[in-house]
């Protein structure tokens, strides 16, 4: 696996960078999403002959954290092209592939993703959402929380349960469920993190849907959910990156031009060296990034699996520890409006909870990985 980036990929990185310089950290969440989608970097990752680039996720999780760097991520980008887009075109019909991946990839169209569930947690195992057919049908029962940009998404991927007819255990199924949907309600959630998404918890209340809402295989279970959950990981170390240079690279201006007693305040170690080391931490977060996003286009969901924890644990710890720092560089101007550091403190914060805890990936690196029992 090559460490170093290509062409292509530099090319790619610069392009998104010229675009997010544009938009910059006051931008229109709408307007950068439409760009971004005409130009082609929504869709990078999707097949070529649904209009996408062609490419994977190493080179989508590149778009995001440029943006991120920018001041400007689109967290959507996560869930629609990166989760959605992959599980569609991954295992999709024909008429779904048609249907859903052209508008994924230039933006005209978006698809949320709900797994998350009040009493399950991080435990997809737990997922009490349930689908049962009624003729052709299917009916889905259930709740979801902690779902993002419900209302600007065309539709939403759902993650339930369906009973598997030779063991009688529940088995992970996937549901494309329209907006509109009758049965269907979202509420919004109020949080104290302000970001362009919205939060939301679903209700299903005997949401009836066609035979042709099932994504793949009724029997495939954990690979086809797995296919979306790796990229997602993969996503979010990427935001945490981008996020985490964003904040650095204004902390790093700041202890340029900052002068006390007549020196840059960056001259003095106690400044220099907890910014280096921040820096530090991110490239290593990237290079785990890359690792990840390599295995899993190389068609190895197994290594992609551990890579793509071990990366978001990385990402997420070295986002915090990097804005955290650039806050304190700044001091008292680390909390003004005019910096725009002060709202990633808690945005960082998203990078080690979600989409899974730092401590669930111990747990799966204690055990998938170093043999460890469990302790539950």
């Amino acid at each position: 696996m090559a460490t170093i980036e290509t062409d292509e990929h530099k090319a790619l990185r610069s392009a998104v960078a010229a675009l997010g310089k544009r938009h910059g950290r006051t931008y229109d969440r709408e307007a950068l999403w439409s760009e971004a989608g005409k130009l082609g970097y929504l869709g990078v990752n999707l097949p070529e002959a649904y209009g996408g680039g062609g490419g994977g996720i190493t080179e989508l999780s590149l778009v995001l954290e440029e943006l991120g760097a920018a001041g400007c991520p689109l967290l959507m980008m996560v869930v629609s092209p990166a989760i959605c887009g992959t599980v569609i075109a991954r295992f999709g019909t024909a008429e779904q592939k048609q249907h859903w991946l052209p508008g994924l990839a230039d933006g005209t169209r978006t698809m949320a993703f709900g797994i998350t569930e009040p009493d399950a947690g991080s435990n997809s195992h737990r997922i009490t959402t349930t689908a049962h057919r009624d003729g052709t049908d299917w009916i889905l029962t259930g709740r979801k929380v902690f779902v993002s940009g419900v209302d600007i998404a065309d539709a939403t991927l759902i993650v339930g349960r369906t009973e598997d007819a030779r063991t009688g255990s529940l088995k992970p199924c996937l549901f494309i469920v329209p907006r509109d949907t009758p049965g269907f309600e979202r509420r919004p959630i109020d949080m104290e993190l302000h970001a362009a998404e919205k939060q939301f918890e679903l209700t299903l209340d005997d949401v009836r849907l066609p035979a042709d809402a099932l994504v793949g295989d009724e029997d495939a279970g954990l690979l086809q959910l797995f296919a979306g959950l790796n990229p997602e990981r993969v996503m979010t170390a990427a935001f945490a990156i981008g996020m985490g240079r964003h904040a650095l690279a204004r902390a790093v201006e700041y202890a340029r031009d900052r002068q006390v007693w007549e020196t840059p305040i960056g001259a003095h170690q106690a400044i220099a060296h907890p910014l280096a080391q921040a820096h530090i931490e991110l490239e290593l977060a990237r290079l785990m990034t890359q690792k990840a996003a390599h295995l899993y286009d190389a068609g190895d969901d197994t290594g992609a699996g551990e890579a793509a924890n071990m990366a978001k644990y990385a990402a997420g710890e070295a986002c915090v520890k990097a804005v955290d720092q650039a806050v304190h560089t700044l001091g008292g101007n680390g909390l003004t409006r005019e910096y725009g550091l002060a709202q990633l403190i808690t945005a960082a914060r998203v990078a080690r909870i979600a989409p899974v805890s730092r401590e669930m990936i111990l747990n799966y690196v204690s055990h998938q990985t170093l043999g460890l029992p469990k302790s539950y």
